[in-house]
C-alpha cells in the first residue's frame, strides 16, 4: 500500500493506480496522539481516545473498490443540559463504495438520493483518513446527556413583565385563552 502525506494530519490517502487490482488491500489505522489530538480539535470534542479504523479495501468490478471497516473510539462531550463530560464508546461498521463511472445528474433536473447511500465517486485517490473522520463524525451522539440530566423549565423575561412560559408559546395557547376569556363572559 503506496500513501502520501499531503493535506491535514489524519490524511492517508491511496493512490488508486498504485492498488492492484485483482487484490484486497487490508488496513489499519491508529493514529499517533498528535494526529489524534488535531482531529479532537477539529470535532470540538473534549476529549478522544483509543481511536482505531481498520478494515480492508476490495475490488468491485472492474474499476470500481468497496470499503468494509470497523470505527472504534471513546470520545468525551459536554452534556447538553449541564455541560458535565459525557464519555461514549463507538464501535461503528463502515462501508463505502467507490464508483469510477458515477451517474451525474443533468443540470436543471430534479436530483432523487440514490438508494445505495454508499456511493461515492472514484478519483485519483481514496483517502482513510478522511473516511475514518467523516464516519466518527456521523458517529457522535448528536445530544449527548449526563446521568440523571433533565431539562427545567426555565423563565426570562424584562424586569415587572409577565413571564412567557413554554406552554404560552405553543401553537393554539392564543386560542385556549381566547376561549377561556369568552367562557368567563358567558356566565
Amino acid at each position: 500500500m503506496t500513501s502520501s502525506r499531503q493535506g491535514p494530519a489524519w490524511a492517508h490517502p491511496l493512490r488508486v493506480c498504485d492498488l492492484q487490482a485483482g487484490r484486497s488491500h487490508a488496513f489499519d489505522l491508529r493514529p499517533s496522539p498528535e494526529v489524534v489530538a488535531a482531529l479532537r480539535d477539529e470535532l470540538g470534542l473534549n476529549g478522544l481516545r483509543k481511536l482505531r479504523f481498520h478494515g480492508v479495501l476490495e475490488p468491485a468490478g472492474r474499476r470500481d473498490w468497496q470499503l468494509r471497516a470497523m470505527l472504534g473510539a471513546t470520545v468525551v462531550q459536554p452534556c447538553v443540559v449541564t455541560l458535565a463530560p459525557v464519555t461514549t464508546r463507538i464501535d461503528e461498521p463502515v462501508e463505502r463504495l467507490f464508483l469510477s463511472a458515477m451517474p451525474q445528474p443533468e443540470p436543471g433536473s430534479e436530483v432523487e438520493m440514490p438508494e445505495d447511500d454508499r456511493a461515492e465517486p472514484l478519483g485519483d485517490e481514496i483517502d482513510l483518513g478522511a473516511v475514518m473522520l467523516e464516519a466518527l463524525a456521523l458517529a457522535l451522539p448528536d445530544w449527548p446527556r449526563a446521568e440523571g440530566a433533565q431539562l427545567t423549565e426555565s423563565t426570562f423575561t424584562e424586569p415587572g413583565k409577565t413571564p412567557m412560559s413554554d406552554e404560552d408559546a405553543r401553537p393554539f395557547a392564543g386560542l385556549r385563552a381566547l376561549r377561556d376569556s369568552l367562557g368567563d363572559k358567558k356566565e
